[in-house]
């Protein structure tokens, strides 16, 4: 390894810029073209990109956070891959349909034993019908 690429990766330890990011992606798409599931892990591709990814992650942790999902979205996500209705899903939990359409649209929480029942009957972790 050169001084200079030793001295780079040396400072490398950080993306500190939206440039250096873009830069470092691309270079990231790069090598996902030579390396793949049997590349041995001494490769030095493979190194790289073990590197570079952990830096990109880091960089998007910190600047492009994923929020946590509203309750009403995770709902709608759930409705969706169970292909329910407001009208099934309401029959489901037992509760009117315009109650479903308040927690839909976020006008109204759960209450505890609802709550419950979505957890159940939806597959959805607990924590995260009760907010927490």
């Amino acid at each position: 390894m050169t001084k200079q690429i030793a001295l780079i990766f040396k400072d490398m330890t950080k993306i500190n810029n939206e440039l250096e990011y873009e830069v470092t992606f691309e270079r990231i798409e790069e090598l996902l073209k030579v390396v793949d599931n049997d590349t041995p892990i001494t490769d030095k591709n493979l190194i790289e990109l073990n590197i570079l990814s952990n830096l990109a992650a880091d960089y998007e942790e910190e600047h492009y956070p994923i929020a946590t999902p509203t309750l009403a979205e995770t709902i709608k996500l759930r409705m969706y891959e169970m292909k329910l209705t407001q009208h099934k899903l309401a029959e489901l939990l037992g509760i009117s349909p315009s109650r479903v359409s308040e927690y839909l649209s976020g006008k109204s929480e759960p209450t505890l034993n609802v709550a419950r029942e979505i957890s159940k009957k939806l597959d959805i972790d607990a924590n995260i019908v009760l907010g927490v």
